[in-house]
């Protein structure tokens, strides 16, 4: 075999981890190295039994990447992040620094095992900048299936580095900000670090370079170590791993595997369902709820299937505390609840009991469940024409009203009919039936108001 041919020689690495972190540089539009190394970092680490964490530090796995923040995302004007570096690195164990006051607990359950760490540019410069950002970041890792974003639960974390300075002047000496576990903890941690060096500034005491965590509870930050500097770290080339090598097959592969990204997922939902904002970000912010949503807006109207998922399914899943899962009530259970308002069957009034009764665990479809309950709408002329009577007779005085002109109460007669229904009489038919027997032309209205407007005077 000639030494051409020789196959590379690969890291003995978890195949998945290599493959996750190679994802989500390519998300992240950074260029991935065909060849990456790593280094020791030699500083004393309590947190890691061997006293050294492995990383990558001269030669990164991904370089150059970056994340674009626009108005959409909550800004009022467009952003352009940089991403510095992507590495692979052992994690370590957790620090418990507030149980007891004056000592420090060691949790070694996490330590060593492989962590990807994206280290951005510095071209942040507010607390807002970088929330949106690490929240653009979460749902960016999700898509990719690289990391599951809760930052509650440790999968996610954030380190914040922090200076001020007068404009025109250089920068101060930078805070870090550790082990942040909340997008709101980002955003409150950062400004309450500003507020401390310009605090410090203005009264003409230095600020210096260290590691300082953030206290939730008093809204301040608070010291931990004085920070150490690069050469503090004593990094050097790990002796026991080498280089990890990857084909060019192999990343091209992993980069025709990326799934829609999030924004180009929100551009296109925006513009093929005409979506507003808020819908969008409120079907984006549920995983899974996208997929869902465009199988059951198939061959409906959008409007009535934003109505439904959005602010019905949603609405009452959330009222509820439950989160959304797709078979809580599948897609063609909604589809067909969707169908049989939309034709008339039953009124939207009926349709969120239906609804109701599907969240609870009723998995038949909404004819089946109308059809036992009783609640199918009434289409019997003459059945709702008697009701129109029955209501009419109740209330004579506001009959009385509305044959004088006064039209805003007749929803009065509508609702009245409806409840004595049990929401199963279609308020449109009722409408018309309750015109006709006042002799009430159904364009009524219309003429009233341009009479209204006919009587304005006009400017001279």
């Amino acid at each position: 075999m000639s030494p051409s041919s020789t196959p590379p020689i690969l890291v003995p690495f978890h195949q998945e981890c290599v493959d996750l972190a190679i994802k989500t540089s390519l998300a992240l539009d950074a260029h991935v190295y065909p060849i990456s190394s790593f280094d020791r970092k030699h500083y004393f680490y309590p947190d890691l039994p061997q006293g050294y964490q492995i990383t990558q530090h001269y030669e990164p796995l991904a370089q150059n990447g970056k994340i674009e923040i626009s108005p959409l995302d909550g800004l009022d004007y467009s952003l352009t992040v940089g991403i510095e570096q992507l590495q692979l690195e052992q994690d370590t164990g957790k620090s418990l620094h507030d149980v007891y006051p004056g000592l420090t607990l060691i949790d070694l359950n996490r330590a060593g095992t492989g962590l990807m760490e994206i280290v951005t540019k510095p071209d942040m410069r507010s607390s807002k900048e970088a929330g949106i950002l690490v929240k653009k970041l979460q749902a960016l890792l999700r898509a990719v299936d690289s990391s599951d974003g809760n930052m509650d639960e440790g999968s996610m974390r954030c380190d914040v580095n922090v200076s001020v300075h007068e404009i025109g002047k250089p920068y101060g000496a930078r805070c870090e900000l550790k082990n942040l576990n909340s997008i709101k903890s980002v955003v409150d941690a950062i400004d309450a670090e500003v507020a401390r060096q310009i605090e410090s500034n203005e009264a003409n005491i230095p600020v210096t370079q260290e590691t300082r965590g953030f206290d939730a509870s008093t809204g301040t930050t608070f010291r931990i170590r004085s920070k150490e500097s690069a050469p503090d770290y004593r990094y050097m080339p790990e002796p026991d791993l080498p280089r990890l090598v990857l084909t060019k097959q192999t990343i091209e592969g992993l980069k025709a595997s990326l799934p829609e990204l999030p924004d180009t997922r929100r551009s296109r939902i925006m513009t093929k369902y005409d979506l507003g904002m808020v819908e969008c970000r409120t079907l984006m912010g549920e995983e899974g709820m996208v997929e869902y949503f465009e199988q059951v807006v198939s061959g409906r109207p959008v409007k009535s299937v934003v109505s439904w998922t959005v602010h019905e399914l949603l609405g009452r899943l959330h009222s509820g505390g439950l989160e959304f899962d797709p078979e809580t009530v599948n897609v063609k259970q909604l589809g067909s609840l969707i169908d049989y308002v939309d034709n008339g069957g039953i009124s939207a009034k009926v349709g969120k009991d239906v609804l109701r009764l599907m969240i609870e665990g009723d998995k038949r479809e909404a004819e089946a469940i109308v059809e036992e309950k009783g609640w199918k709408q009434m289409d019997s002329m003459s059945e709702l024409g008697t009701l129109c009577e029955t209501i009419m007779a109740q209330y004579p005085d506001k009959v009385k009203v509305i044959q004088r002109g006064n039209l805003g109460v007749l929803g009065f007669l509508v609702g009245q009919i409806m409840k004595e229904s049990k929401g199963r009489a279609n308020p449109v038919v009722i409408n018309e039936l309750l015109r006709s027997r006042m002799n009430i032309p159904a364009s009524d209205s219309n003429s009233s108001a341009n009479n209204k407007q006919g009587k304005k005077k006009p400017k001279q």
